[in-house]
Formats: structure tokens, C-alpha cells, sequence
């Protein structure tokens, strides 16, 4: 299926996440979806079809986002048992939660030099 993310999504999504230090955009595997890496390490990634995004939860995050927000969050496929975090992208997001989200995604899977350049 076609890449058919949303422009301004795409746009939002780059700003939050090229603002990190040595944040990259590099599709992972045969995909062409926008996905953004620190470190050639995976920390947003989006759907090939454009309706979500998955990110990196910390411990209990991804059990209360999905349980409190089931039309906009779920746990994905393959990488849900390891905390990612599903978004959907065709339904309105609150963006200040979701540059927070991305930012504790980062967080997580950052080295600790990069993550205190954060603040």
C-alpha cells in the first residue's frame, strides 16, 4: 500500500523529532514511512499506510495510555510486548502530549550524554 501520511503530521513529527540531539530520519528495513533513530537506534517509527506511529513507553506507560485512550492509542504488533506504544494518526491527538511521548521515547533509547544535551 502507498505512503499516505498526512503532510502536517509528517511536518509536526519532523519538528519534535529532528530537534533531538543527532535525531536522524531513516526508514528501517524495506519500508519508506517517515522513521526517526538516534544512534542508528529506532525511537518513532510510522506506518507504511500513514494512520499511526509507534514509540518507546517506559515501564506502565503503554498499559495507561491504551487503557485511558483506547481510540487513540493501542499496543502494536511485534514490538508492543517490548512497550512500544501504537498512536493512530487519523484521529485528533493532543500534540503537546504526543512531543512529550516522543521526547520520553527518545529518552529511553538515547545514550545518557545525548539525553542530558536535552535539557
Amino acid at each position: 500500500m502507498p505512503y499516505v501520511i498526512d503532510d502536517d503530521i509528517v511536518t509536526r513529527l519532523r519538528k519534535i523529532c529532528l530537534a533531538l540531539p543527532e535525531a536522524a530520519e531513516k526508514p528501517f528495513g524495506g519500508h519508506t514511512a517517515p522513521s526517526f533513530r538516534v544512534r542508528e537506534k529506532l525511537f518513532l517509527m510510522t506506518s507504511e499506510d500513514g494512520l499511526t506511529m509507534m514509540f518507546k513507553g517506559g515501564p506502565g506507560v503503554q498499559e495507561a495510555l491504551v487503557s485511558s485512550a483506547p481510540d487513540r492509542f493501542f499496543v502494536p504488533a511485534y514490538v508492543g510486548a517490548k512497550g512500544w506504544v501504537g498512536a493512530r494518526l487519523d484521529v485528533e491527538q493532543d500534540w503537546d502530549e504526543m512531543d512529550e511521548l516522543i521526547r520520553d521515547s527518545y529518552r529511553l533509547i538515547a545514550p545518557k550524554r545525548l539525553v542530558a544535551l536535552m535539557d
